[in-house]
């Protein structure tokens, strides 16, 4: 077993084996300082590097070479060498360009949360919300798209797609033959079948799962209920085709849909296939585990806790009331 070495992120050591990102590093750590991910996907292999919503800053290179790096990098795509010492929320530099970031992703992306089936659990609107800016500065004709169905349950809307490209993955790397992709190139970029309603097979309706936005909705689900008024409730079922573990969610006594279940940072522990997911949609044809554990600063979890903890004390919330504790000693002495 390799040596483990050590790897020093806002402060807080942690050791990792060689070969660790960045942030698969921070992930361990976990809380507040993991820099946010819209393209990086664990289970995929190729993903991450595009969106650039989790760039760091190295201040220190390592041991042998303790030279910080001369811009920010993409946590995602960077591997840790022993002695590196990162910072995520601690540096003004990473969280300003984290902003530019998320202003350059809302360019197109309308902010069409209320009517979009993706809100409650878009990784977009909370970068948005904890990293956004109050106003725009782009001035041109933002780029449109009609709805097209990809599948006769998947429907695509480019217009609040960011070319994460995670559906192209999926699709690439658990099917066996992949229809859709990247056309054209730069501003013109779209996610495309070419031919209407081509992707068909056994696993397609992972590319919903995957996906960060509201791009790629489920159609039997569409418009049927918010998120936040469903209950999650984890079942199985033995399937030929897949692990058939998945989450229900619950509008009283019905399943409105079937997803694949999601770790803390939103990816699909286990892909699920297309009959768990579109057409077991009775109690009876699941073993039900009990409700899903969800996280209790989510909107998903609202008006169903179990029981009612504090919110945590978080290193966030730390550092900025140690900032406040020594402008207030600063402006009692003046």
């Amino acid at each position: 077993m390799s040596e483990k070495i050590k790897v020093t992120i806002d402060g807080i050591p942690v050791e990792v084996v060689p070969g660790t990102t960045i942030l698969n590093a921070a992930r361990q750590i976990g809380g507040d300082i993991v820099p946010p991910a819209m393209c990086y996907y664990s289970k995929l292999e190729g993903s991450g590097g595009k969106c650039r919503t989790c760039l760091v800053k190295v201040s220190k290179g390592s041991e042998k070479d303790p030279r910080p790096m001369p811009k920010l990098i993409a946590s995602c795509r960077t591997i840790v060498m022993d002695g590196m010492e990162v910072q995520n929320i601690t540096s003004p530099e990473v969280i300003e360009a984290r902003k530019g970031v998320v202003e350059m992703l809302l360019i197109n992306h309308p902010l069409d949360c209320p009517i979009c089936d993706q809100a409650g659990e878009c990784h977009l609107q909370d970068l948005a919300y904890e990293h956004g800016s109050e106003a725009t500065r782009y001035e041109f004709d933002r780029r449109t798209f009609e709805k097209v169905d990809i599948g006769d349950k998947i429907q695509l809307h480019m217009t609040r797609c960011i070319l994460c490209y995670r559906c192209v993955f999926v699709a690439d790397q658990i099917t066996n033959t992949r229809l859709h992709g990247i056309l054209n190139r730069g501003d013109q970029s779209e996610i495309s079948t070419y031919i209407e309603k081509a992707v068909d097979n056994d696993f397609s309706g992972n590319v919903i799962d995957v996906c960060p936005v509201g791009a790629l909705t489920d159609k039997t689900f569409r418009f049927k209920n918010r998120v936040w008024f469903t209950k999650p409730v984890e079942a199985h079922r033995d399937c030929g085709k897949c692990c058939g573990k998945v989450t229900l969610w619950y509008k009283g006594n019905e399943v409105l849909r079937v997803t694949g279940r999601k770790d803390t940072y939103g990816e699909v522990e286990e892909f699920i296939c297309n009959t768990c997911r579109f057409d077991k949609k009775a109690t009876s044809d699941w073993v039900i585990e009990g409700p899903r554990n969800v996280a209790r600063t989510s909107v998903i979890n609202s008006n169903h806790y179990d029981t009612m903890h504090p919110l945590p004390v978080i290193k966030k919330d730390l550092i900025l009331m140690a900032a406040n504790k020594v402008e207030f000693e600063k402006a009692t002495k003046d």
